[in-house]
């Protein structure tokens, strides 16, 4: 069966689309609301649509970095935040011991209620349809260097003048339990995707495997939960997105809860008998066994993994997590494994609180196919085929939320890309997106990728609190947005104004002062201050000095804590700001495709061969590149002004 196609109209099409999207995980349904918050008609075609923005591992949104990118795909236009809000079961703010510059959002999610939200929101975009079929194959042009479509398994054809594929574990999937149970598949209970990994080899796309996990799921009824310690949800007025028409509130104005009612979550251990249990049975383990060779997420390891490497740990940490309201299900955070089954029990019933669990479904690993994400452009678009798109998992990534991030940007590039318009590139300086993407196209992976803080040279002025301020000006000048929402944008961005200005205007007598500086290492107010000269003193919040002097009630938290910051801290925003304008200058410089990085001497050898190797698009990319130094790029420029 031939793979080439003259057009779509050429074929024997069901319909056509500007844009398809291939799957509909995280990062599957961000690229097709991007694609059609960008006015293109969008098809997303996935095996399931039951299980559109499934969580298939752990029900959580958010984390350590994790809870920016979902912010900032909000920002965005996406859906992740919009859903989470609407799902959460119960919600922490990480890092609270910490300075509010990085405090991170995490919320665990009701399941269901999410996928619900995740499909409503989908299904309120009109130029956007849902099929349910499994990809075999691209439909390419006779060249066979440009994508037209795709047809399914069951032989529908759809033309596509870009596809954007987020397969995610799907690629030729295989799921391990034990060294004897191996389930082709990409999730459990779901088919793998094997055709399409055989004709993405074939038209010369290099395919790595990696592999990831999950833990087992038990029944909440069987649980003693006095022998563990309880976790209240601290769900206060705060919200992931932005969009909410009752502005951050937790109540409409009719008295409805937006999120559902919270639950807790309950932490307990693994202890000596358990690890003892687990290192009996190590070789029964499919990755410690021999069946699975594949590299897995270095920052979730499984159980295992913990054990053979922290063996003088006395014990480790387990989070009993609610899967939803509809269920009894608890998702056994911390127990990632791919021992066998009846292992897998009696690992769980060492642990306190568990001695007669029952468990109802057991842990697997599962081993993938991803696309080394060097192949492709800063756009997210492959290099060897023009219009075909990647996103998520298939990148090498890990974490529903690199997922969802890559996925927004994956979209709108496709739908720049079939209107002639420049691709949308957020840089290292304006998002933990741009960190994640110029990390992939740029430095590679050699295993699943994860956000961390750390991984960003930005991290005081690139935060979760002003992910709006950043990125929705991008959004609005992209037309991503409604006119409710441009209207709503203007007032969040000068909320933050506004809460600056009052700070700059309000006077603070030493009597509203005292009661914030009781038993505090600073001295007393001697005379009247300004609220924003107070709110420096790293023991007072703004909030705290706003309520004392009685004003700023109306303003949001999210205004309040952001003015705060940019006041305590302006000296080292102003620092990463010039660093951020530097490396801005440096991306407004392309460099051509065609350089001849070979021929360019003054470069050391191993970055002339990196350069060749990976195309970079700009001179702040190549930089980016490992192997290429400060003084390449300096050279780099010297040779590009001097060819000219």
């Amino acid at each position: 069966m031939d793979d080439r196609i003259p057009s779509p109209r050429a074929a024997a099409l069901e319909a056509s689309f500007d844009v398809i999207v291939v799957g509909g995980g995280h990062a599957g349904t961000e690229a097709a609301v991007a694609a059609a918050r960008s006015g293109a008609t969008v098809a997303l075609v996935t095996g399931a649509l039951e299980q559109l923005g499934q969580l298939s591992c752990n029900p959580a949104i958010g984390g350590i970095a994790k809870g920016t990118v979902v912010r900032e795909v909000d920002a965005l236009g996406g859906i992740m935040a919009r859903a989470t809000d609407l799902a959460t079961i119960q919600f922490r703010m990480l890092n609270r011991g910490k300075g509010p510059a990085v405090w991170a959002p995490r919320a665990q999610a009701d399941r269901g209620l999410y996928r619900r939200a995740v499909r409503q929101l989908l299904e309120a975009h009109p130029s956007l349809v849902t099929i349910q079929g499994m990809v075999a194959r691209l439909l390419l042009d006779p060249s066979g260097r440009r994508v037209w479509g795709v047809e399914t398994v069951e032989g529908r054809r759809f033309g596509g003048e870009a596809v954007v594929l987020t397969s995610g574990t799907f690629g030729r999937g295989l799921m391990h339990i034990g060294t004897g149970t191996r389930i082709s598949g990409g999730r459990a209970g779901e088919a793998s995707s094997q055709l399409l990994g055989e004709q993405l080899d074939a038209v010369g796309l290099m395919a790595g495997r990696f592999k990831t996990g999950t833990p087992p799921r038990i029944d909440g009824r069987s649980v003693e939960y006095a022998a563990t310690e309880e976790q209240e949800s601290e769900l206060a007025l705060f919200d992931y997105s932005w969009s909410h028409f009752w502005e951050g509130a937790r109540e409409a104005a009719d008295g409805t809860s937006r999120s559902p009612r919270q639950l807790p979550c309950w932490i307990t251990w693994l202890g000596a008998e358990g690890t003892q249990c687990i290192a009996d049975h190590l070789q029964e383990s499919a990755m410690y066994g021999g069946a699975i060779a594949s590299q897995g997420p270095r920052y979730c390891p499984s159980v295992e993994d913990k054990v053979v490497k922290f063996p003088d740990r006395q014990r480790h940490q387990l989070f009993l997590e609610p899967e939803g309201h509809d269920t009894h299900e608890l998702y056994v955070n911390g127990l990632s494994t791919s021992l066998p089954a009846p292992v897998q029990l009696a690992v769980l019933r060492t642990v306190p609180g568990l001695s007669q669990v029952r468990m109802t479904r057991a842990g697997y690993a599962i081993e993938y196919d991803y696309y080394p994400p060097t192949q492709l452009s800063a756009a997210l678009m492959s290099r060897a085929i023009d219009g075909l798109f990647l996103a998520g998992q298939v990148n090498g990534t890990t974490g529903y939320e690199e997922a969802a991030g890559q996925g927004v940007m994956a979209g709108l590039n496709a739908a720049a890309w079939v209107r002639g318009r420049d691709p949308v590139i957020l840089g290292r300086e304006t998002s933990y997106i741009g960190v994640l993407i110029n990390d992939l196209v740029t430095r590679g992976v050699d295993e699943p990728y994860r956000l961390f803080t750390s991984r960003s040279e930005f991290r005081l002025t690139v935060r979760q609190d002003n992910a709006l301020a950043r990125l929705g000006p991008v959004a609005e000048g992209l037309g991503l947005y409604r006119d409710s929402e441009r209207r709503r944008l203007a007032d969040r961005l000068a909320a933050v104004q506004g809460a600056l200005s009052l700070a700059e205007q309000t006077s603070v007598t030493p009597a509203m002062a005292a009661p914030l500086l009781e038993g505090g290492p600073s001295r007393p107010l001697p005379h009247a201050v300004r609220a924003v000269e107070l709110a420096k003193r790293p023991e007072v919040t703004l909030a705290a000095v706003f309520a004392a002097a009685g004003v700023g009630a109306e303003l949001a938290s999210d205004a309040v804590v952001g003015a705060e910051l940019e006041i305590k801290y302006a000296g080292y925003f102003a620092i990463e700001r010039q660093r951020a304008a530097k490396l801005r200058a440096l991306g407004e410089v392309a460099l051509p495709r065609d350089a001849d990085y070979l021929a360019m001497t003054t470069l050391s050898t191993e970055a002339r061969h990196k350069l060749h190797a990976r195309r970079p698009e700009t001179l702040a990319a190549a930089g980016q590149i490992p192997g290429v130094s400060p003084a390449d790029v300096q050279n780099l420029a010297m040779e590009l002004r001097r060819r000219g």
